[in-house]
């Protein structure tokens, strides 16, 4: 295996902040499962927090502050370099709602013994997976072997996306817009839309929101469908192009501008960071 900048993979026993790499939070998605105490943290300008037996993963790169941890704080983690779990992402249909109510939902409650076990192993299997340098088709199997590790979690996930699906489609007004928002961010990004299926006035609707969660309807659409872009602008399978036409924009030029004003970049520029050519 040829000379790596930085580990494609990494399994740590943590109990703060020490035990983690320098700036893994750019370098690595990170898989945490808590075994004791607990870890909270601003992500998105929310306070959240991670207990005993609860899953955490953070996407490379996400908006997070005020790390703290418990005195009694002990977790297993698992660090997957970003490009390793990015190329390897399974057909993009269920994939991309998966990764998406991720990038919200980044605390999952596990309720089975038998899939935290299932958690442990798969992150145990894709580290040995990585560190079996010697095998002779060392990077094809690594590939598959992170295949196999999304498509478990995601198993073991869909029940609690499902659970939290329907508690929101019957919750309040508020919940049943985030739901929507969610689901319909790709291509619905006017207010109007969401206040109609709500029947209620936009006016009304960001009034609620703003006083729900601090922040305006229109700022939770513009934050899913950053979300959503990102997602999209890291496959390698569409081009620039065809996520215009998948969001439907008027135009490629229109489409641009929009991930100019939420990302700070373009499109292109955006994939350049990522060191593509």
């Amino acid at each position: 295996m040829p000379n790596e900048v930085i580990p494609k993979v990494i399994l740590l026993e943590v109990s703060g902040k020490h035990d983690f790499p320098d700036h893994f939070q750019n370098l690595y998605h990170t898989h945490l499962f808590c075994r004791q105490g607990s870890i909270t943290f601003t992500f998105n300008d929310q306070e959240m927090v991670c207990k005993r037996g609860e899953f955490l993963f953070w996407f490379a790169g996400s908006s997070i502050t005020d790390l703290q941890f418990s005195k009694s704080f002990k977790a297993t983690v698992l660090l997957v370099e970003k490009d390793l779990l990015n190329n390897n992402i399974p057909d993009q249909g269920w994939s991309i709602n998966a990764l998406l109510h991720s990038r919200v939902y980044p605390v999952k409650t596990i309720h089975a013994e038998t899939d935290k076990q299932k958690i442990l192993a798969n992150f145990k299997w894709l580290n040995d997976r990585f560190l079996e340098t010697e095998h002779r088709f060392y990077y094809e199997a690594l590939n598959l072997q992170m295949q196999l590790f999304i498509l478990d979690m995601w198993h073991i996930f869909a029940n609690e996306y499902e659970r939290r699906k329907h508690s929101l489609q019957t919750g309040t007004l508020y919940e049943r817009f985030i739901q929507l928002a969610q689901e319909h961010c790709t291509t619905e990004r006017e207010v109007q839309f969401y206040s109609n299926q709500l029947h209620i006035t936009s006016k009304y609707l960001n009034q609620i929101c703003k006083r729900s969660s601090g922040i305006t309807a229109s700022e939770w659409i513009q934050r899913f469908a950053r979300e959503r872009i990102i997602i999209l602008l890291q496959n390698k399978n569409l081009n620039i192009s065809e996520i215009a036409d998948k969001m439907e924009f008027g135009s490629r030029s229109f489409f641009t501008r929009y991930v100019k004003k939420l990302l700070g970049a373009t499109p292109s520029e955006y994939r350049s960071r990522l060191g593509w050519k």
